[in-house]
């Protein structure tokens, strides 16, 4: 590292200069994330570890948006499945003014601005996001109510479960689905045998993320402790979720956003950096 690069370290200017940080969101989400990393100085590696695709058929989707005036509650887990869901009412040719009723709960900032950006107000916006604090804060509101969730194919049944045992009626149905890019695999495990490439840390930001990262790795099942391709390298977790499948795995976590979202993230590496 030149002087100039470690006195801009210093001063708070570029404080993850030096750092070569490998971003593992879907192709067309890791922009933010890159573009912020690199604005402090870090290089940056993109290998994708999911893929967002639309699933087999929408039917149960277009079901439920057509009959929207039965439900009196919609909560929307992630970014993917908001613009998924404007998709599909747009093919249906329905309006906005057919949520007007609906309580609509966002998980996250970025899911709430993607729901703001069509005019449309979100009610709740759990203190914390995850599945828990969902049901936390709807517990006490939805018993006889009918609750429509907009997520992925595959997910946590916290949510439903919980809001069931409240009261509620919940009906979930799957706006996408997330696999695994098989062109990362030749990537992830070159970028990890080339020193001049390695990344000093790898970024998750999702459980999907983690578990499809130990795919590609091709560790089908997991070991007693970290594998040893990744020895050295710091393992950066988006929230207490991911977290808990990144031990799950055996890979354990170095650091975790105090904040679950792509700003905390970063917050976390830059902290971790300094020690």
């Amino acid at each position: 590292m030149t002087k100039s690069r470690r006195d801009d370290r210093k001063s708070g200017k570029h404080p993850l200069q030096g750092f070569r940080v490998l971003v593992g969101r879907a192709r067309h989400q890791a922009g933010g994330l890159s573009t912020d990393l690199r604005k402090l100085g870090a290089e940056v590696i993109e290998i994708p570890f999911i893929e967002i695709r639309k699933p087999r058929s929408f039917r149960l989707l277009d079901t439920a948006l057509k009959n929207l005036s039965t439900y009196d509650w919609l909560i929307l887990t992630s970014v993917n499945g908001a613009e998924a869901m404007w998709d599909r009412l747009s093919k249906l040719r329905l309006t906005k003014k057919s949520l007007k009723h609906l309580k609509i709960v966002a998980i996250g900032p970025a899911t709430k601005k993607a729901i703001e950006k069509r005019s449309i107000e979100v009610n709740v916006v759990p203190e914390e996001y995850v599945a828990e604090s969902v049901v936390k804060s709807l517990r006490k509101q939805v018993k006889g109510k009918r609750v429509l969730l907009v997520r992925a194919k595959v997910a946590r049944d916290v949510i439903p479960r919980e809001l069931r045992k409240a009261g509620a009626q919940v009906e979930v149905v799957e706006a996408y689905e997330t696999v695994i890019p098989k062109s990362s695999r030749t990537r992830l495990r070159a970028a990890l045998r080339n020193q001049s490439k390695r990344p000093g840390v790898i970024t998750f930001t999702s459980s999907s993320t983690a578990k499809n990262f130990v795919r590609l790795l091709g560790a089908a099942r997991p070991g007693k402790k970290r594998p040893p391709q990744l020895e050295g390298i710091t393992l950066a977790s988006i929230g207490p979720v991911t977290s808990a499948t990144l031990r799950e795995l055996k890979l354990g976590v170095d650091v975790e956003a105090k904040q679950y979202t792509i700003p905390g993230l970063i917050q976390a590496i830059i902290a971790s950096s300094r020690q």
